[in-house]
């Protein structure tokens, strides 16, 4: 799934915290408390078996593997055992009568007996209390044990329910669905008939599985032949169902789970979901969509919804006739129902997982065509269909490209892609159906820009990938999440540098990877293999770490292994886990078996996906040694926390000068703490992490980046592009912890008045823009114009060459887009003045805008109000979605305070600006400083309105 759609106009992925430091109480009644999360819990006290509360089990396979850890299931329920305690009872009639003030003197004999029986008494109590776990023999004392008994929680109805664990048991398996669905657009409900074909191991007491929202559910099981009623238990905190079996031996391996039910269509974005547009009548039209990943098939059908469970799946989908069915299989045959409804069939689907599965019914239409076998085809709403040629011809290219790269044919005989008019997700690979926003999947002529055409490859790419990496081959769990975005994600930038080198990918990836390091080096980062379990803990990685970050880590270990080799290594592992699920570890020992261990890749890159952050190395040069250090680094106050004893085996490449020949770079392995590099002659200037492949940060010392200052002044081509974008990102994230003066950064940055190159100057602005930034949210306004005109002044010889126009390669497209709305921020006279002429002869002559720079145009015209309303009339009749984002942008500049809390309310409440784009909208608003309070205050004040969306 690509979880953004735009890089350009991202938020924090991460919007809700968990509370885990909630206090848990004495007794959890599970029937009263349905929202506890079982999970939560870490402490439990248990009792001897004799004096704590028994709920026992419900036969003997409460025994079998997935239950033997009592111990474990305990403290997934998260429940406490009573304490008990006696309480003093008042026993008067026992106490003689004495006579007040006369104390009665016992008796020696009296006192004798007394003592007697109390050595008695107490020897008694020792063997009964203090020796509890023993037998005597003649052998002496065996312990005995006495195994702890699961506590089971209560399902809706009150019944106990059997199981224990968040986690589905593995003694049951789903062999095939065969599942029917009516999505009744008209009342916004849906009913649903599931037959799922199961293989048994052992001899169960209950069929569990999942089901989150399903009404009304009849359930029975053919077992043998015979048909057996059942009843069916839920236990909603984890989205569970059960069935208790008849209480009869299993004699057969495999039996048929029959079960009904109903539910409503969501008005979220996820599960089963009905979704509202405009139609070329210009009324208001319905349809309906799945986003399952990664916990909502439970939503549309009961199922096993875990990634290792795949199996085969037959769909069947009812509609009226004005509607259209698609599903990730061909549909096969279509019948007509004596309602008058038409039942469409789909073929058996291969083995995947029930995150995969997709439905879509709607009035859209399509564009296709034959790709090796293969019928693609882009499916839209009528009146944006004209805007699906380019997607087309691109998958076509990108289907071809995988297939012949991954030597293993695309094993489907349709591929799909369809844009939603409202969706969350920035697109979904589901396999044969994919999903996408309307901008990363349509283009428009004269509308949409050069970079919206590459934001569009990069996502069909990411998805295409998806069908190898990910539905092809899955993670066994979510912890290793990145198996599958990581990997999409370092194949779509490589699949557009191979198939579309216009596009310019590279220089994206750069800046993705800079995001990453930034995120990765907060102390609230994770590894990139992390465990999860809760639904929140699984949403919450699906951020820049396991995408970014993930696919970082594959690019280094692409340029350490060289291109041929780390090729082998993934064709490898594609061979060995097609149609099943593995872990990082399958993913390392298919490697292993190309490189033979020689480098051991799963002892290396264990490393960087088991440990969180990343190495800052140090580089100390003396002559021809150069002293090479590693720590973590933590964007902390005090830069020293790192924790020294974490260590990654760092793939170090270098590069030095004054040199010629293939001599001049090299590669290092750092395995320890430090190590020593000897060089075949002393350099003037030594740069690591050449091209910035390595996920790592480098400090050179004062005599080290003087060196490289210099040689930046002197001829800053010597450095390609990337490597001055990482030596500018490097000495700015150093100095935002002390470990550089920040009058060195801007004497690096001094070089730019020679700089032509996007990667370096977008490098430059986003980290001078983070100092201005926080030093106007502060208030030192002074100190934030100073910021921002010195990387103006130095940028000013490259800004007064730029024109107007849509002339040049992406490149320089870009680089002026980025220049100008430079100058404009800054009030530059000539920027706004050229801008403002721009807008009025589009309002008022009907003139086209140059695509690059109509964003620039959108921004400075929007401070009028006047230019502010015909720009929102304009944003309401576009048909390009790719338009209507840039509208948005100058919308959102706007400094009229009323005008910005509309925005924020509009896009939330729906109507006039769709719900998908409010992060969007906040994202603008919040990068002006006025702005960024405003949001602040609107999220607060909605936060249950938003978390809810």
């Amino acid at each position: 799934m690509d979880s953004a759609s735009n890089d350009r106009a991202q938020l924090p992925r991460n919007m809700i915290e968990n509370s885990m430091f909630e206090e848990e109480p004495d007794v959890v009644d599970l029937a009263k408390e349905p929202n506890i999360n079982p999970l939560e819990s870490e402490e439990v006290e248990y009792e001897p078996r004799s004096s704590r509360l028994l709920v026992r089990g419900l036969g003997e396979h409460e025994m079998d593997d997935d239950e033997d850890d009592y111990e474990s299931s305990a403290k997934l329920l998260g429940m406490s055992f009573m304490n008990r305690s006696s309480g003093l009872r008042n026993n008067s009639g026992n106490y003689r009568q004495v006579q007040e003030g006369l104390c009665p003197t016992p008796s020696a004999r009296t006192v004798i007996v007394s003592v007697v029986l109390v050595v008695i008494l107490v020897s008694v109590v020792t063997v009964i209390y203090l020796l509890p776990k023993c037998t005597f023999t003649k052998e002496g004392c065996h312990k005995q044990t006495h195994p702890m008994e699961l506590i089971y929680p209560i399902a809706t109805n009150g019944e106990l329910f059997p199981w224990t664990k968040s986690r589905l048991p593995n003694y049951i398996k789903p062999l095939e669905y065969d599942i029917t669905l009516y999505p009744n657009l008209n009342t916004m409900e849906f009913s649903g008939k599931v037959n799922i074909r199961l293989n048994i191991t052992g001899n169960p007491k209950a069929i569990v599985l999942h089901s989150s929202g399903l009404q009304d559910m009849q359930a029975n099981v053919t077992i043998g032949g015979v048909i057996h009623n059942l009843t069916v238990l839920e236990y909603p905190p984890f989205e569970m169902i059960a069935m208790v079996l008849p209480d009869t031996p299993m004699k057969v391996t495999e039996c048929l789970l029959s079960l009904e039910y109903r539910s409503n269509l969501s008005s979220s974005y996820y599960g089963f979901y009905r979704i509202s547009y405009v139609d070329e009548s210009n009324n208001s039209s319905w349809l309906a969509a799945t986003q399952f990943e990664p916990l909502a098939a439970r939503k549309a059908f009961p199922c096993f919804d875990e990634p290792a469970f795949k199996s085969s799946f037959r769909l069947k989908i009812k509609r009226s006739d004005e509607h259209i069915a698609i599903s990730n299989m061909p549909k096969i045959n279509t019948t007509v129902l004596p309602d008058g409804l038409q039942l469409d069939e789909f073929a058996t689907s291969v083995k995947m997982s029930t995150y995969l599965v997709a439905i879509i019914v709607s009035k859209m239409k399509s564009i296709t065509a034959d790709v090796n076998g293969t019928s693609v085809s882009v499916y839209a709403i009528p009146q944006k269909i004209d805007q699906a040629q380019y997607a087309l011809t691109a998958a076509a290219t990108l289907l071809e490209f995988f297939s012949e790269y991954f030597r293993i044919k695309y094993p489907l005989a349709k591929l799909d892609l369809v844009a939603i008019p409202d969706i969350q997700a920035g697109a979904m690979e589901n396999w044969g159906l994919l999903t996408f926003r309307e901008t990363t999947l349509l283009y428009k002529e004269n509308s949409s820009s050069l970079m919206d055409k590459q934001l569009i490859t990069q996502v069909i790419a990411h998805e295409l990938a998806h069908q190898w990496f990910g539905n092809l081959v899955t993670m066994e769990w979510w912890n290793d999440l990145w198996l599958n975005e990581g990997f999409a994600t370092y194949m779509e930038y490589f699949a557009l540098r191979s198939r579309f080198p216009d596009l310019n990918s590279d220089d994206n990836f750069l800046k993705a990877r800079c995001d990453a390091l930034e995120k990765d080096s907060l102390q609230t980062t994770h590894a990139i293999s992390t465990d999860v379990q809760s639904p929140e803990q699984i949403a919450e990685i699906f951020d820049d770490l396991s995408y970014i970050k993930g696919a970082a880590v594959l690019q280094m270990l692409n340029a350490y292994l060289t291109e041929a080799v780390f090729h082998e290594c993934i064709v490898k592992y594609l061979q060995d886990h097609k149609y099943g699920t593995t872990k990082s570890d399958g993913l390392w020992d298919s490697m292993n078996l190309v490189t033979k261990s020689n480098p051991d890749v799963k002892n290396m890159m264990k490393t960087w996906t088991q440990q969180a952050g990343y190495p800052l190395v140090t580089v100390v040069k003396k002559g021809k040694e150069v002293i090479v250090s590693q720590e973590r680094f933590l964007r902390t106050v005090n830069s020293s926390s790192g924790n020294s004893s974490t260590l990654w085996h760092v793939p170090l490449s270098y590069t030095f000068g004054p040199c010629e020949g293939p001599t001049c770079s090299s590669s290092f392995l750092l395995l320890q703490k430090q190590d020593k590099i000897v060089l075949p002659s002393e350099p003037s200037w030594l740069k690591f992490n050449v091209n910035m492949t390595g996920y790592y940060i480098v400090d050179y010392g004062p005599d080290g980046w003087d060196a490289l200052i210099n040689q930046l002044h002197n001829n800053h081509t010597v450095f390609s592009a990337s490597d001055r974008a990482n030596l500018i990102h490097d000495i700015f994230v150093l100095s935002s912890v002390g470990k550089v003066p920040l009058s060195k950064t801007f004497e690096l940055l001094a070089y730019l008045e020679k700089e032509m190159d996007i990667a370096p100057i977008r490098q430059a602005l986003h980290q001078v823009h983070n100092i201005q930034s926080l030093l106007a949210k502060q208030d030192f306004t002074f100190l934030a114009r100073r910021a921002e005109e010195r990387i103006f002044d130095l940028l000013s010889p490259q800004i007064n060459k730029q024109e107007w126009t849509d002339d040049g390669t992406l490149s320089e497209q870009e680089l002026r887009s980025l220049l100008l709305d430079l100058a404009c921020t800054h009030n530059d006279a000539g920027c706004t003045h050229n801008a403002m002429d721009l807008f009025d002869k589009w309002q008022y002559n009907g003139t086209s805008l140059p695509t690059a720079v109509k964003k620039i145009v959108y921004k400075v015209g929007a401070h009028a109000d006047d230019r502010w309303e015909y720009l929102y009339s304009m944003y309401s009749k576009s048909l390009s979605e790719a338009e209507k984002i840039k509208m948005l942008e100058g919308l959102a500049s706007t400094d009229n305070g009323k005008k910005v809390q509309w925005l924020m309310s509009a896009s939330l409440r729906e109507g006039y600006i769709r719900a998908q784009d409010f992060p969007i909208v906040i994202y603008y608003i919040s990068k002006q400083v006025p702005g960024f309070l405003l949001a602040w205050n609107f999220v607060k004040q909605n936060w249950d309105d938003i978390t809810q969306k």
